[in-house]
């Protein structure tokens, strides 16, 4: 703050993200997006070296995409992206349910009309998206169309406990979207859910975005080889999805 006479000038000094911040996000993005596989090493002297910095930053943002849940760093053994067994994806399915089911709830119920207007939006993109084969701009947007009912539903809380596990979603959502039958069948059900919006079923809308979820589930299950129950990784089935088997 500076002074002229009796005239305080409050000065703000914009900050661009740091070293740190911008390698977290090279990497969330490579993970996110599928470029890495889950369980893969991840070495902080290459990750430098392809970033142009010290190890430092990388070290950092790899701490913070720990508590983001995007990798795992075992003492002794090195840094490594997430796997989930097929018990995690069932709890992250839960909790997945039990925190967008709220925002639905609440977006309908304090911007009922916003919802279903932004709604209408995505799925128009999403439309043109599959009409042009285009799998990377669909999942963004069915990311998107997910985010919305936070943003919409007005409540810090809850939207700060969806971020503890949506980039897990994300990058699971991603490797989902492989598959061009499972990405026409998500549209159909992102299509009923705007139906039923515009029309102000809110129940309904819960019953059958429930049903979405618990859909994308088994789904997530059956493409990473994993039967219910197994506690083996989703390494090895991630590893058959991109080889096409």
């Amino acid at each position: 703050m500076s002074t002229t006479g009796d005239v305080f000038v409050t000065l703000t000094l914009a900050r661009g993200p740091s070293l740190t911040e911008q390698a977290a996000a090279h990497i969330r993005g490579r993970i996110v997006h599928g470029t890495l596989q889950c369980g893969e090493p991840l070495s902080e002297l290459a990750l430098a070296q392809e970033l142009g910095v010290s190890k430092t930053p990388v070290r950092e943002a790899l701490l913070e995409l720990k508590r983001q849940g995007l990798v795992e760093i075992h003492p002794q053994r090195g840094t490594f992206v997430f796997e989930m067994s097929s018990a995690q994806v069932v709890q992250l399915a839960e909790m997945r349910s039990i925190l967008e089911l709220a925002a639905l709830r609440l977006a309908m119920d304090r911007n009922g009309q916003a919802l279903s207007l932004r709604w209408a939006e995505l799925v128009a993109a999403m439309d043109v998206a599959m009409a042009n084969e285009n799998t990377e701009d669909y999942r963004v947007l069915d990311g998107v169309f997910h985010q919305v009912m936070f943003d919409l539903a007005e409540n810090q809380f809850l939207s700060e406990t969806f971020t503890v596990i949506a980039f897990r979603i994300q990058a699971l959502r991603n490797r989902l979207s492989l598959d061009p039958a499972l990405n026409e069948k998500s549209h159909g059900e992102h299509k009923r859910l705007v139906a039923l919006a515009a029309g102000g079923e809110a129940e309904k809308v819960a019953e059958l975005l429930a049903w979405h979820i618990e859909w994308t589930r088994s789904s997530y299950i059956d493409l990473l080889g994993l039967p219910a129950g197994d506690s083996r990784s989703t390494r090895g089935g991630e590893r058959r999805l991109k080889a096409g088997k």
